[in-house]
């Protein structure tokens, strides 16, 4: 068993000093879901954690103006049972929900899901597709980053030593949007995600796609929205061809983003498929698709 310290945050400024005591590798500790994991296969990189999980202001979810601020240390837990985003943003609810198994979900924050940054992810492609921005604070003061823009690559983020991911905020979509977050595991249950993908979108009056952000999860580097696909979208009367049509260019810029390996036979027909039978159930309203 590695030897670490352990302390207790009071406040975000409390946690903040504890991150940046001189002499002291310190990190975060929230759900402690990957972390915990991390030590099992990894030589320890920190001397301390600095548990954030009992700060108040980090446990919150707000809804204030139609925007929304989630807590870096909210559990995926309370995003499946918050009634605003069950009924406004459905897909990132449903995301929350299908990680891992209650005791996970009871656990697992969305600071840390962020901070992890691993390309399989489940809540990051919903807030890409919602614009969400981390807000984060250390010694030198408080920044505010895209989620998008803050994940480089695999478990590799633009968090520096010392800031705190404090909560991510993002403004509600139209009324009148739909969401879908459709998910590949090896089994119906507890499964890391092998591919996945957040679609929201709406119709104007015509019945003509106005509005449409795709994301999908662990199909590139990092979570992205494909927006030459989005394009291809806007302005257009939503039918199976269109969605088939948007599900091949998909499929080619993920292509074009990571080569040809081994898994991409299997990726090309999957992430087709999940992307054509989310769109279908948000602009057809085909329900057994999402």
């Amino acid at each position: 068993m590695s030897n670490y310290d352990y302390a207790i945050a009071q406040t975000i400024e409390d946690a903040v000093s504890l991150l940046n005591e001189p002499g002291k590798r310190s990190i975060p500790l929230a759900g402690g879901t990957d972390v915990f994991v991390a030590l099992r296969v990894n030589d320890l990189w920190f001397d301390r954690l600095v548990d954030v999980g009992r700060i108040p202001e980090m446990r919150q979810i707000r809804e204030e103006g139609g925007k929304v601020s989630l807590g870096g240390a909210v559990q995926f837990k309370q995003a499946v049972e918050n009634p605003t985003l069950r009924e406004r943003v459905s897909f990132l609810s449903a995301a929350c929900e299908s990680i891992g198994g209650p005791a996970i979900r009871n656990a697992g924050t969305f600071g840390g899901n962020i901070a992890n940054a691993a390309a399989c992810a489940d809540s990051l492609p919903a807030l890409v597709c919602l614009e969400a921005e981390a807000h984060l604070c250390s010694a030198k003061g408080e920044r505010v980053v895209p989620v998008e823009e803050l994940v480089t690559a695999p478990h590799k983020t633009q968090i520096e030593h010392g800031e705190l991911i404090t909560h991510i905020t993002f403004t509600l979509p139209p009324k009148k949007a739909r969401s879908c977050f459709i998910k590949i595991g090896r089994r119906k249950a507890q499964s890391i995600s092998r591919l996945s993908i957040a679609v929201i979108g709406t119709l104007d009056e015509d019945g003509i796609i106005d509005y449409v952000r795709i994301c999908p999860g662990a199909a590139v580097a990092t979570p992205v929205r494909f927006r030459n696909v989005e394009q291809t979208l806007i302005g257009k009367r939503p039918g199976k061809e269109l969605f088939a049509a948007a599900g091949d260019q998909l499929v080619a810029e993920m292509i074009e983003s990571t080569g040809r390996r081994w898994s991409t036979p299997y990726k090309e027909v999957a992430l087709k498929t999940i992307a054509e039978r989310a769109l279908a159930n948000i602009f057809l309203q085909d329900e057994s698709s999402c």
